[in-house]
C-alpha cells in the first residue's frame, strides 16, 4: 500500500507544475493533499480527480486558504470533516477516510511564522489536537495521519537547528509537543522507522537558495500508530520536479486498505 502526502501551496499551481501527470505513474493508494486553497466548485478540471480514485476536498470556508484534499483507490465506508474544533474545521484541516479497522488523515497544522496572530492560533490548535489524539488511540483503530505538520522535531529535521530556536516551527514548546506525540501519545514517526539519515527534508524556503543548497525542514509526516510500525515498508521524498515548496512524502507499507 502506498501513501503519498504533499503540501500543494495551491493545488492549482501544483497542478500547473505538473502534479497531476506525475500521480499516476505512483500508483498509490491513498493520496493526502494539504493547503489546496481552493473551493471544491473552483476546480472544474477533471484532473482534480484524478481517474481511479475517489475524490474528497475539505475547503477552508475563506477562499484561497488552507483545505485539505484526499485521494483514494478503495471506496471509504466513511468520511470525517474536521475533528470537531470550530476554528479549525473552519480552515479545513482535518480530512479522515475510514477502510474497516484502518484510517488514513490528510492533516494541515497551522503556521506560526507568519506573526504573532497566527503562532497564538497554532498554539490553540497544539493544545486541542492532543487530546484529540490521544482519544485517536483509545480506539481499535489504525490511524495513518499524513500531513504537514509545521514543526520540525529535532536537529536532524533541518539544516540550521541553531539560528532557528527561536523561530516558529522549532520553539522548545512545540518540539516538547511533538516528543509527547512520539511519546506517551504512543504515536510512531513512519519515515523514521526506516529512514536515519540526516538532511532528509520535505520543505525549503523560497528565499536565500535554499533549494539549491538543501537548506530545508523536515515538516511533512506520515504519523502512526504503533501497530502499523512492522508494515512500514519504504519511505522516500521525491525531489526530481518541484509542485511547490514542500515536496513529496512517500510511503510503502505491508498492508491493505
Amino acid at each position: 500500500m502506498r501513501v503519498i502526502t504533499l503540501n500543494v501551496n495551491g493545488i492549482r499551481s501544483a497542478a500547473r507544475k505538473g502534479l497531476f501527470d506525475w500521480l499516476p505513474r505512483q500508483r498509490a493508494e491513498v493520496v493526502c493533499l494539504q493547503e489546496t486553497k481552493a473551493q471544491e466548485h473552483q476546480l472544474v478540471d477533471s484532473a482534480f480527480r484524478p481517474d481511479g480514485y475517489h475524490c474528497f476536498y475539505f475547503d477552508a470556508q475563506k477562499q484561497g486558504y488552507a483545505g485539505t484534499a484526499l485521494f483514494t483507490r478503495v471506496e471509504p465506508e466513511e468520511v470525517i470533516m474536521g475533528f470537531g474544533e470550530r476554528e479549525f474545521d473552519a480552515e479545513g484541516r482535518y480530512l479522515e477516510a475510514r477502510f474497516r479497522n484502518l484510517s488514513v488523515v490528510s492533516l494541515y497544522l497551522p503556521s506560526g511564522s507568519a506573526g504573532p496572530e497566527r503562532q497564538v492560533s497554532k498554539e490553540r490548535f497544539l493544545k486541542a489536537f492532543m487530546p484529540y489524539l490521544q482519544a485517536l488511540r483509545r480506539k481499535n483503530r489504525a490511524y495513518i495521519l499524513c500531513g504537514d505538520w509545521n514543526i520540525a522535531h529535532r536537529e536532524i529535521d533541518l539544516r540550521n537547528w541553531k539560528g532557528n530556536q527561536k523561530n516558529s516551527g522549532f520553539l522548545p514548546h512545540e518540539r516538547a509537543w511533538m516528543d509527547k506525540l512520539f511519546g506517551v501519545a504512543g504515536f510512531v514517526d513512519a519515515f523514521r522507522v526506516v529512514e536515519p539519515r540526516p538532511e532528509q527534508y520535505t520543505w525549503w524556503s523560497n528565499r536565500g537558495q535554499a533549494w539549491a543548497r538543501n537548506v530545508g525542514w523536515r515538516i511533512d509526516y506520515q504519523v502512526i500508530t504503533p501497530d502499523l510500525r512492522s508494515a512500514v515498508k519504504k519511505a522516500s521524498i521525491y525531489k526530481e520536479q518541484r509542485f511547490s515548496d514542500h515536496a513529496p512524502l512517500v510511503m510503502d507499507y505491508a498492508r491493505s486498505l
